[in-house]
């Protein structure tokens, strides 16, 4: 039985807030500055007005998926890597967007040289990484994600998953504290290709 990796696409895969930063900035005259958490917290409007909405805010994000994906780059390492463990893992992107941005998805990752299979969520990846590990045949499992509450929900859903924490934004990582329920943190493609290698190689769950 191979081994699984599931891991995120933005900010894992694909740099993606300082596009999005750049973009409600020219087409919404708005400043975005992240802070690792609430997108609507990081909003400002450059005339003074009043901050976003949470609503306005999921607009501003609907704007930017798919219309702009094409200003998204890809994180440094992150297609060697994949092609590395592609040899001896199967590979699933889990992405929080919404299925109708998962053609675009696709192609999008194509275009990197990064072409395994893309799954869309929506709130918490614990359960969807529960049943991809189910549906493989309950392998050694590695989870990749920025967010912390992605790994405290595969801890409490998929407790015997790997649970790898990796925010790749340099001018963001140093103000994201390590995830609580991750195993590690790392920020670098080819640090965590080795890593994720390891725990293959090891052959036991997390809970083991």
């Amino acid at each position: 039985m191979r081994p699984l990796l599931i891991t995120d696409c933005d900010e894992v895969l694909l740099h993606m807030v300082k596009h999005f930063g750049a973009w409600v900035g020219e087409a919404h005259d708005i400043d975005f500055t992240p802070d690792g958490e609430d997108f609507a917290n990081s909003l400002r409007r450059r005339d003074g007005g009043p901050a976003p909405t949470r609503d306005e805010m999921w607009a501003l994000l609907g704007g930017f998926f798919p219309a702009e994906m094409d200003r998204q780059t890809l994180v440094p390492h992150a297609a060697e890597a994949l092609a590395q463990l592609a040899t001896q893992a199967d590979i699933v992107v889990l992405t929080n967007i919404t299925d109708a941005c998962k053609p675009a998805r696709i192609v999008q990752l194509a275009r990197f040289g990064i072409a395994h299979r893309v799954e869309c969520n929506q709130g918490g990846k614990g359960e969807p990484v529960a049943r991809l590990r189910a549906e493989y045949g309950d392998p050694v499992t590695v989870f990749v994600d920025d967010l912390a509450t992605h790994h405290q929900s595969v801890a409490d859903h998929a407790p015997a998953v790997h649970r790898l924490h990796m925010v790749s934004e340099p001018t963001l990582a140093p103000r994201v504290p390590p995830a609580p329920f991750a195993h590690a943190r790392i920020d670098d493609w080819r640090e965590a290709g080795a890593w994720i290698a390891a725990r293959f190689a090891a052959g036991v769950g997390a809970d083991a």
